[in-house]
């Protein structure tokens, strides 16, 4: 399954790591933003088919602007975190993502096992 990717995170050390990782295991990420602000524009003007969000951005809540991507994007939307899913599961489970993915267990065969699972 080939996929576009857009990365939402805060953190620019885990952004870089992220692209490396998923570019080599084969999924083609095609921009990054650190705020809401930044990925609303870039994810309809460049149209992934999932975009990966920090749950604990900076200055917004992960859910909030998954929210907003959910009315404005076609785009699968998955939450990634530092925390586990237990620590968030009742959020998760009412936002509009499609599922959830720890941060030391991003990759290319997890996001397609939340994608496939929806």
């Amino acid at each position: 399954m080939y996929l576009r990717c857009l990365l939402v995170d805060d953190s620019a050390r885990f952004l870089e790591a992220a692209w490396t990782l998923l570019e080599r295991q084969g999924v083609t990420v095609v921009g990054a933003a650190s705020t809401g602000a930044e990925a609303y524009p870039l994810a309809a003007r460049l149209v992934p088919d999932v975009i990966l969000l920090d749950i604990g951005l900076l200055h917004e809540s992960g859910f909030d602007v998954a929210a907003q991507l959910a009315r404005t994007t076609s785009a699968a939307v998955i939450l990634i975190s530092t925390h586990s899913l237990e620590d968030f599961e009742e959020l998760i489970s009412e936002s509009p993502a499609r599922g959830f993915v720890p941060k030391s267990a991003l990759s290319a065969t997890a996001i397609r096992e939340v994608l496939g699972a929806s």
